[in-house]
């Protein structure tokens, strides 16, 4: 298996700067892993919600997650700040996958990066749909 690389900041379109916290610690005094996928959750719902496409408690069709992964290269802790670079990378009829990567301070190359894959579901029957098109304008904005 070949080794990954870690990812440069310049390939990113959408970058939000986001704070760690003191309870993001681990006992090995780095960040825990749990809370990596938090960002990838977190920066994607923000990019849904700032572009008006994502009402957590009315949308009538959703994104749920359905695969994630992450690759690690180098440590984050409290109290850094994190570079939050996202793009897409795959948009397909309902689903879609960002490419996430998390820059420690000011560092350009990323500590981590992660893929996430929504697939788009009407909230009702919990069936796969097609991205809506307000959602899909959204998305077309970052993907690469």
């Amino acid at each position: 298996m070949q080794k990954k690389s870690p990812s440069a900041k310049v390939d990113y379109p959408r970058i939000v700067v986001m704070p760690t916290r003191w309870g993001d610690n681990d006992s090995y005094g780095h960040m825990n892993n749990v809370v990596y996928y938090s960002f990838f959750d977190s920066v994607v719902n923000k990019h849904l919600i700032e572009n008006g496409v994502l009402d957590v408690a009315r949308s009538e069709v959703v994104g749920l997650v359905i695969e994630t992964q992450c690759t690690f290269f180098s440590s984050i802790g409290f109290p850094d700040d994190v570079a939050v670079g996202m793009k897409v990378v795959h948009l397909g009829r309902s689903s879609v996958r960002y490419e996430i990567a998390l820059f420690r301070n000011d560092a350009q190359e990323a500590s981590a990066v992660g893929q996430f894959v929504h697939v788009y579901v009407n909230r009702q029957s919990n069936r796969p749909t097609e991205i809506p098109a307000a959602v899909r304008a959204a998305l077309a904005e970052i993907t690469v």
